[in-house]
């Protein structure tokens, strides 16, 4: 029986006797009827509706409620009484699937834009629309043009697959035919052309672009009839590891109906090894994820005795309303108004960075929701449950002893779920401990597991922020409080020999040393490779030396830049006189034995496992004391009174947030008490979540604040507030010469060993035998891997590997894998380039820029990520993302030594102007490697240029060139241009 008509045309049948079958399938995100199951199957696997779910914030529909809502609410209000209520009364489950929305009255739902709209006239004229439209349009002129037509058939494969480029010789071809079977029919071919072609390929400057594919004729002859036909032979140019994408447009004229006709097809390519793509290639097509009673405690929680409690600091209810709807600029204009003080100063410190503390821990909680984990096993052992958590090796997410986590079995009720605390962390499972009451568990029961924030370090925060310390002179310097009569001592023996020869380190120790007691903090404000930890280090000591009385507590934002500090003192300090105080939670497998033994272990048999604890009969007798930011709480928790420290050190006091860094300053230093910062503003700050928090400043650091002041005026001030070194112990002079002139104005040193700096200079793999970097281009694809939202380049991955070959099996430049960093801005991309180096290069660190903040290698690569192919539809800006952060691009090009490797898209970075300055200083050095830049490398970079706006105008006058000849050809049928102007309104558009 055939399908009935009236559903090809309305999605539904409202004839209740309708004689016709239904047999229709429908793809409501797509607006797409299928006729049948294989119809249906067919549609899923396209790029269109791939497209369509992959990533989108999409509005949907609760059909209880009759609502519309976003995305990251529908969790929210499935578990809301409101809908719960609606679902009672009509005897029905409330989890339920949404759907897509719909028109309410009030509200018409625009499918184009997939937004809901109030006033639909309005929405028709406005740009946003308008641009969807036109790009609507050209889609569908693109989808027609590649369809056979007017009987010519266009026979060959366009698409050359995947090409090793070991295998690339002179170019590999394939052969097009275009042909026909319909009798007399007489076609003329009369032009054809490469879009990447259409333009000149030689810019202002000379620069000749090659061009990724040529056509040639095969033997001359351009009619096409049943007994004969045209060839075509389509050339690919490049031999570099990449995607290549071009579309080959044919002109044909009908000879007898005198009128012309236009097919296009696409023509492909990969660049690449087909062992990678094979190995890496998503396993499922990207989806984004959902947002979706008793304990018993671990008794390390219990490890130190601390006295009082700490406040609970719930997150207001209005601060949850508020943050629960509304746009980013009025979330933060709302939050402004009602919850921060009208002036931040000292009177108001604490009650202003309560507040973003708040947003930013209702982000964090949005944030750890994305790792929950459904229809999950347990073992169970001894009366702990274990179980497997994927990404707990990498810290995603991140859990320790004492953390809380919810369980629920599967098809129990809504709310019943048990509270269990993690007792002990293995490297992929956790174990859990729970109430008696916990019941049911058997090998095969699955359940639900929720990830729930450890509250204990906001909460540290937030009482520091509720101590009355408010000093100005801590806060908020300024120029009167600066003390410029320094206390005078003697002449200083340094232990670290090399710091005496450094004018500015010098300057920094002689200063910190000979601060009166109560001065403004003191800054050592150290770009990379300049020595700033060597130079506090040495500081520390002559403190010591110099005052017998002086104590310090040294603090620095993560425990590995802690144990950095201890391991520099201890070759000076004994373990009577240091003390490296670790959180309980911290696992000891994850401490270094040079600073395991400057611990304590708390020797208890209540413990299965000793945790770290505090000796505290001896506390009080360590003249240094070195911990976290955030652990730093423990000195006023078990009882230290104010002003015990004379000093207090922070490390890399740049990547912490304020309340971070002034918890230690907030809970334990007094009037005297002496603060020293050392850290980079113009490296990597905070990692904060929240866009409101940062909005509302959370990401300004203490030290950048600092640093903003006139107090901090590095002229007026230098050696009273403030030493800047200079001298730039780590890389080579090309590498230290972009960063330098546009971060540090010029002013770093070269002071790297000759030795080690040029340790690669006439290496094969520099284009420049005397430039130490490579910039090499792969116009690779992004992908995403089923419900991870983190992207990862195959190709790009591919050529990482090609430049590790070369250099681990280099028998004149050896390099062994502890020489090499790999740097690249997405957790995927980690995770793949680790996998195609597993079992011969383990040793290679491969990581996030965060991940190598302060350190450094002999050789860095970078892998960027990303790349864009509809420059049309997508924001170019947020494609590009935070690969284009101004500190974290510092961070990445300056850690390495003697050689920087770079691999990525061009046409994608050029976008930011940081970048396309970087990449300029590059190919103008001869530094690159790959297909040319598309731009000219010679003009000045405007800071302020909207380079994005440029590659979508040139998108666009190719659209636009291309609707407006598919236009001539279909409609008016005619052999000359008429004029008509039937681009204008793209114009308009744009």
């Amino acid at each position: 029986m055939p399908n009935c008509p009236n559903v090809l045309e309305t999605g539904t049948c409202t004839d209740h006797d309708c004689e016709f079958e239904h047999n229709i399938l429908v793809c409501e995100p797509c607006n797409f009827i299928a006729l049948d199951d294989e119809d249906y199957d067919d549609h899923i696997a396209t790029k269109t509706h791939l497209n369509r779910i992959a990533g989108m914030n999409l509005l949907l529909y609760c059909t209880i409620c009759k609502t519309n809502m976003s995305t990251s609410n529908w969790e929210q209000h499935i578990e809301g009484k409101r809908h719960i209520r609606h679902a009672e009364r009509r005897r029905i489950s409330a989890y339920i699937e949404p759907q897509l929305a719909t028109s309410v009255p009030g509200q018409i739902f625009c499918e184009i834009c997939m937004r809901v709209v109030r006033r639909w006239d309005r929405h028709l004229e406005s740009q946003g629309h308008k641009k969807k439209e036109a790009f609507i349009s050209y889609k569908a002129a693109l989808d027609e043009a590649e369809k056979d037509k007017n009987g010519i058939i266009i026979d060959g494969n366009l698409d050359f697959g995947i090409v090793d480029p070991s295998e690339w010789r002179e170019g590999s071809s394939v052969t097009v035919t275009l042909k026909t079977i319909t009798p007399n029919l007489r076609v003329r071919l009369e032009d054809w052309k490469l879009v990447s072609t259409r333009g000149s390929s030689v810019t202002s400057s000379g620069l000749i672009i090659m061009e990724r594919f040529t056509v040639t004729f095969h033997d001359g002859n351009r009619v096409i009839n049943p007994r004969q036909s045209v060839k075509l032979i389509i050339t690919l140019n490049q031999q570099y590891i990449g995607r290549y994408e071009d579309r080959l447009e044919f002109v044909l004229k009908d000879i007898q109906l005198r009128k012309r006709f236009f097919i296009s097809r696409s023509v492909r390519a990969i660049v690449g090894n087909r062992e990678d793509h094979e190995k890496l290639k998503p396993k499922a097509p990207y989806v984004p994820k959902k947002w979706t009673k008793r304990s018993v405690k671990p008794p390390s929680l219990q490890a130190i005795p601390y006295i009082g409690t700490l406040p609970r600091a719930h997150i207001p209810r209005t601060i949850s309303a508020i943050l629960a709807e509304g746009s980013v600029k009025e979330i933060t204009s709302h939050i402004k108004r009602t919850f921060l003080p009208a002036v931040l100063d000292s009177d108001t410190f604490g009650r202003h960075f309560k507040a973003l503390l708040w947003v930013e821990e209702t982000r964090m909680e949005q944030d750890l929701e994305r790792y929950d984990m459904h229809n999950v096993k347990f073992l169970r052992d001894r009366g702990s449950y274990y179980v497997e958590v994927p990404g707990l090796a990498e810290k995603r997410p991140s859990v320790l002893v004492g953390d809380r986590i919810l369980v629920q079995q599967d098809g129990a009720r809504e709310g019943d779920w048990y509270e269990g605390f993690v007792h002990f962390v293995r490297k992929m499972a956790v174990g859990l401990r729970f109430h008696h009451s916990f019941k049911g568990w058997t090998p095969e029961q699955r359940y639900h597991v929720r990830f729930k924030l450890n509250r204990i370090p906001l909460r540290r925060q937030h009482q520091a922020m509720d101590m009355v310390f408010q000093e100005d002179r801590v806060l908020f310097p300024l120029n009167t409080h600066i003390t410029y009569r320094s206390r005078r001592g003697v002449a200083l023996r340094y232990f670290n020999e090399n710091i005496a020869s450094n004018i500015q380190q010098k300057q920094a120790v002689t200063s910190i040393v000979r601060l009166l007691a109560g001065s403004p903090p003191f800054v050592v404000f150290g770009p990379f490779g300049t020595g700033k930890t060597s130079t506090i280090v040495e500081a520390m000591l002559q403190v010591l030396f110099s005052n017998p009385e002086a104590r310090i507590l040294a603090c620095a934002p993560s425990n590995s830049a802690a144990d950095l500090l201890v391991t520099k003192l201890s070759s000076t300090l004994s373990k009577e006189t240091l003390f490296r105080f670790n959180a309980p939670s911290r696992p000891r497998t994850a401490v270094p034995d040079d600073v395991l033994e400057y611990s304590y272990v708390r020797d208890d048999p209540r413990f299965e496992i000793w945790p770290f604890g505090v000796p505290m009969t001896r506390i009080k007798r360590f003249r240094v004391v070195a911990s976290t930011c955030v652990s730093a709480s423990f000195a006023a928790g078990i009882g230290m009174p104010r002003g015990h420290f004379t000093h207090i050190f922070i490390d890399e006091a740049g990547q912490a947030t304020e309340p971070e860094t002034l918890l230690s300053v907030k809970t334990i230093a007094d009037p005297n008490t002496n603060i020293i910062l050392a850290g980079d503003p113009k490296q990597l700050g905070p990692i904060i979540r929240s866009p409101i928090a940062r909005e509302l400043g959370l990401q300004l650091s203490y030290l950048e604040r600092l640093m903003n002041r006139d107090a901090y005026d590095t002229e007026e001030y230098l050696g009273d507030t403030v030493v800047k070194l200079l001298q730039n112990y780590r890389s080579h002079p090309a590498i230290l010469e972009f960063p330098n002139e546009e971060f540090y104005g010029g002013e770093l040193e070269v002071c790297a060993e000759p030795k080690k700096r040029d340790r690669y200079i006439g290496c094969p793999v520099l284009p420049n035998p005397n430039f130490p970097i490579v910039f090499h281009t792969v116009h690779g694809q992004d992908d995403r891997e089923a419900s991870s939202p983190s992207f990862f380049n195959i190709d790009e991955t591919s050529q990482i590997k090609h430049y590790v070959d070369l250099l681990r099996f280099s028998r004149q430049f050896r390099t062994n894998d502890h020489d090499i960093g790999i740097i690249t801005p997405y957790h995927a991309q980690v995770l793949k380039i680790r996998t195609r180096l597993k079992g011969y290069a383990d040793e290679i660190k491969v990581g996030s820029i965060e991940e190598f903040q302060g350190q450094e290698r002999p050789v860095i690569m970078i892998s960027t990520v990303r790349s864009s192919k509809e420059p049309i539809e997508y924001d170019l800006r947020h494609t590009l993302g935070f690969v284009a952060n101004p500190r974290r691009f510092n961070v990445a090009i300056t850690r390495t030594q003697a050689l920087l490797i770079i691999v990525g898209d061009p046409q994608v970075l050029s976008i930011d102007p940081m970048w396309r300055s970087f990449l300029n200083y590059i190919y103008n050095n001869r530094g690159w490697k790959g297909p040319s830049p598309d731009w000219d490398t010679t003009a000045p970079v405007d800071a302020e240029g909207k380079y994005d706006e440029i590659i979508r105008e040139r998108a666009n006058l190719d659209m636009n060139d291309f609707t407006r000849r598919m236009e001539q050809m279909t409609l008016d049928g005619i052999d000359e241009d008429d004029g008509g102007g039937v681009d204008q309104p793209w114009r308009e558009v744009e």
